[in-house]
């Protein structure tokens, strides 16, 4: 994998650069749509390329790992393969899963153990059992097992699991270095910054994972019901550590707002469920704000949800027929507001690129971010 930066924002931290891999070119900041079992839900692969014009996307190792398997995978060839999407992916090494099952799992230096949310079955993941399942899904960008902690926790727990989170990366990046790529394409290590919202742990961690020189690195821990204050503090303090000529990788985040903050602090690379998650249950995301689509005020009004152009891929759809789907619980309503923010999302993503470019990206930002959290 290169990276290269090809624009720095002089009035804030934000870049526009490219990513190359194995299988294709992502230019940042980029947001990958998440396809948590090798689908991102109602949507089609076709659709994700050629209409939303995704780059790439995340799948989760704890859920493939899971179901179907990574035999089954494997024998298709990899992940790339077995779900038809020619572009790169990037796999969760499933320490957010683990993290969010804390009532089915037991961590200890060797790895953490689990219970399966599918049939109760016990399982365990090491370091090294995680690079060796992403090695067999076959995902362009592998992450490191880390152990993601929640808000609020003191801070002896929080120091405590990011010494352990560090000695699982060395372990994790021995095990990598040992073992080979399988599909005959490269595939690339990233480490994980945790520390929860303590400065001092985060700088730490962030100088720990820096010694390794991998292709890029990811900050984890945010997003997890904190501040979004304190969000960007951490980011900030990571970002002013992390080498400049690698990719950063916020992940778990965030709202159109947090993109936009986190791009302002030097982050290329973003993760979410929002705008499926959120399609579905009918929030819309616009150039003018949040739109709740169940809402009576949209029964007769025949716009296109987002009037700022044909950006989107719903441009065919009125808010009033939008609304109709909904209210009648017809699938097609959860389809449409999925390609519309997901559509939404890469359209925003875009406008960062070009506003970096052209230098005008802080104040672009300071000017739309206030559009983008009114509810319309």
């Amino acid at each position: 994998m290169h990276f290269r930066v090809e624009y720095i924002d002089q009035s804030t931290k934000a870049r526009a650069g490219i990513i190359e891999t194995g299988h294709g070119v992502i230019y940042t900041p980029v947001f990958m749509p998440v396809g948590t079992a090798g689908t991102v839900k109602a949507v089609h692969q076709k659709e994700l390329s050629d209409d939303i014009g995704a780059q790439i996307i995340l799948s989760n190792t704890y859920h493939l790992y899971l179901r179907p398997g990574c035999e089954v995978i494997a024998r298709a060839g990899g992940l790339h393969k077995f779900i038809n999407w020619e572009r790169p992916i990037l796999t969760d090494s499933g320490g957010y899963q683990v993290f969010s099952l804390a009532e089915i799992r037991k961590i200890t230096d060797e790895g953490t153990t689990f219970s399966s949310h599918i049939d109760g079955s016990k399982h365990l993941f090491t370091p090294e059992i995680i690079v060796d399942i992403q090695r067999q899904i076959g995902a362009d960008i592998i992450m490191a097992l880390d152990e993601c902690t929640p808000f609020p926790c003191d801070r002896k727990y929080a120091e405590k699991s990011v010494n352990l989170t560090h000695r699982w990366l060395k372990r994790g990046i021995e095990r990598f270095r040992q073992t080979n790529d399988l599909y005959g394409y490269t595939q690339s290590f990233f480490p994980i910054v945790q520390g929860s919202v303590f400065p001092d742990l985060r700088k730490a961690s962030a100088n720990e994972v820096i010694q390794y020189e991998t292709d890029g690195f990811a900050i984890g821990g945010l997003s997890v019901g904190e501040p979004e204050e304190i969000m960007y503090e951490m980011t900030e303090i990571v970002t002013g550590i992390l080498p400049e000529n690698k990719p950063r990788y916020l992940m778990g985040v965030g709202t159109p707002v947090n993109l936009l903050e986190a791009i302002s602090r030097g982050i290329d690379m973003f993760d979410c469920v929002i705008p499926t998650r959120n399609g579905r249950n009918g929030m819309l995301f616009t150039s003018k704000g949040i739109i709740n689509i169940r809402n009576q005020k949209w029964k007769e009004d025949y716009s296109p949800v987002d009037e700022n152009g044909t950006v989107f891929v719903d441009q065919q759809y009125s808010r009033a027929y939008l609304r109709h789907l909904f209210i009648s619980k017809e699938i097609l309503g959860a389809q449409i507001a999925t390609l519309h923010n997901l559509g939404f999302f890469m359209w925003l993503m875009k406008e960062a690129r070009k506003k970096i470019k052209e230098g005008t990206f802080g104040a672009w930002k300071k000017h739309i971010i206030h559009q983008l959290s009114t509810r319309l």
